[in-house]
């Protein structure tokens, strides 16, 4: 045990030093007192391998809740990063700068879960993008807009299903971000529609999603099959 969990600290040092360029806004302070996650993830047991015609299973519990939320990290990672692989045409230096920087906050994201989870992290999933016109801006932002939106409201969704609660403070700082990443590209679209009634409910909340009805909308991106079935309802 000590072992392993030497292992899992010594790759978030390794992961915070690598990722300096991400934390040029600040943005990795928010996983400061963290640790807590590492260790006790690292030390659940392994359930996520593939059974027979079942898919990539998510596991169980608090360790299952992390991997989901980790595939939807790498959904948003993936997109972004293949969003700056080709520029589309008339983006401004401030888009591309701020578009950029939720690039990093996303992969800085994606890479903090896979870290923390070690051996129980489900593998890396394989993505389709083809949907989407990465050469026209209102393809791009169309999709980011159902990206972070989704973000959104699976963090919303998922809180109440974590046990630790170290896990929900983490995801409370996460869905902070990603609410602002939302924001921002809503006003890109339409200027001032960071909040409007299709983000929040009649009580001026941001809305929520059980993982269930979330990975139904982003199984159009994932052609990993994904096996939810033991991650906790309630």
């Amino acid at each position: 045990m000590k072992k392993e969990d030497s292992v899992n600290q010594s790759v978030v040092a390794e992961a915070s030093s690598n990722n300096a360029y991400v934390s040029r806004r600040n943005f990795l302070g928010y996983i400061g007192g963290a640790s807590a996650l590492i260790l006790t993830a690292a030390a659940c047991k392994k359930d996520n391998a593939p059974a027979s015609n079942t898919g990539v299973n998510l596991g169980s519990g608090d360790v299952g809740i992390l991997n989901y939320a980790y595939a939807l990290e790498q959904i948003e990672a993936a997109f972004y990063t293949k969003v700056f692989e080709s520029v589309y045409s008339g983006i401004s230096a401030s888009e591309n700068a701020l578009l950029g920087d939720i690039r990093d906050h996303e992969v800085a994201h994606r890479e903090f879960f896979k870290n923390a989870l070690g051996a129980n992290a489900i593998p890396a999933l394989e993505l389709d993008f083809s949907t989407i016109n990465f050469g026209s801006r209102d393809s791009v932002l169309g999709a980011a807009k159902a990206f972070e939106d989704l973000g959104v409201t699976a963090y919303n969704g998922a809180g109440k299903l974590l046990v630790s609660p170290d896990y929900l403070t983490l995801a409370g700082k996460i869905v902070s971000v990603e609410a602002r990443h939302a924001a921002y590209i809503r006003d890109l679209i339409s200027l001032g529609s960071f909040a409007d009634n299709t983000a929040l409910d009649a009580n001026a909340l941001d809305m929520s999603r059980t993982p269930a009805e979330v990975l139904a909308i982003a199984g159009a991106y994932v052609k990993t099959k994904l096996n939810a079935s033991n991650l906790p309802t309630s």
